[in-house]
């Protein structure tokens, strides 16, 4: 499956012009009006999402004749749901989550992945330190309710010898960190290294962190930009700009990360910025486009 659905994703983006973000640069004609875009974010806002925020803040979208509105979504769910129903243009997801759906029969397609390598984890902390898959068996692992989520710990388990059956998961959706704080759950599944983790080492935490792709997990794109099918014959154009200048956005926090970091505070109140700015130092190797 996974072979053929990457296909599918070469082929949208070659189809699309993508290579270097594209070669040919366009720009809003005047007397030509903004075309309007709709993307819905796989979470709250957060360093992950840094590079859109800067080339919102820069005008790079606006540059490329596009009027981009950003959406949080209700749950990590939601947004595949929402782009596959039309309810929005694009949506931010996560690469095993899409192939599922693509599975499934949803007319998907990512044009662009803005983190090119996973960063989700089997994270604990305190006296419930998980340092082994093998040390889950007979814990309580919470997660974000994603169906790529319990086949990424049936993955995990089956390479640590572990059966599912022996392992409790806990949905806390986006509580994450609280559940572990709370002593809810004795370890999460899709709190990410680069963010989460680096959160409760900033607590104090001590967090231990396993990471995925080092579990039996074959590597993937964490964080793709998904459209649907027909978007992409109909609206070719548009979202080639749309993926230059988003880019163009992430080249720049490349440049100066501070600079991205307080563009994606100034738009979503109560964030961080210290633990932004470490999570995103953390995750320029990473970043579109890479």
């Amino acid at each position: 499956m996974k072979r053929t659905v990457i296909c599918a994703l070469l082929g949208a983006a070659l189809a699309l012009g993508l290579a270097a973000c594209g070669e040919k640069k366009d720009t809003l004609a005047p007397g030509r009006s903004a075309q309007q875009l709709t993307l819905m974010l796989d979470w709250f806002p957060n360093a992950d999402h840094v590079g859109i925020y800067q080339a919102l803040a820069e005008g790079d979208f606006s540059r490329a004749g596009l009027d981009v509105h950003v959406q949080a979504p209700s749950n990590a769910a939601t947004p595949l749901q929402l782009v596959a129903a039309g309810k929005v243009d694009a949506a931010i997801s996560y690469e095993p989550e899409l192939m599922l759906a693509r599975n499934q029969g949803a007319p998907l397609v990512s044009i662009a992945a803005i983190v090119q390598k996973p960063l989700n984890s089997i994270m604990s902390i305190g006296s419930k330190h998980i340092t082994a898959p093998a040390q889950l068996r007979g814990k309580r692992v919470g997660d974000s309710g994603l169906a790529s989520d319990h086949a990424t710990l049936a993955t995990i388990l089956a390479h640590a010898g572990v059966p599912t059956s022996a392992v409790k998961q806990v949905n806390v959706g986006e509580n994450l960190v609280p559940a572990m704080l709370s002593g809810r759950v004795d370890a999460t599944l899709g709190a990410y290294w680069n963010y989460e983790g680096i959160q409760l080492a900033q607590l104090g935490k001590h967090p231990s962190v396993l990471r995925v792709d080092q579990l039996g997990v074959p590597t993937y794109d964490e964080l793709v930009v998904v459209v649907r099918r027909s978007t992409i014959a109909n609206q070719t154009d548009e979202l080639r700009r749309f993926v230059q200048a988003l880019a163009r956005g992430y080249e720049s926090v490349r440049r100066n990360p501070q600079a991205g970091v307080s563009s994606l505070v100034q738009a979503s109140s109560g964030l961080d910025q210290k633990l932004q700015l470490a999570s995103v130092k953390a995750t320029l190797p990473a970043f579109f486009p890479a």
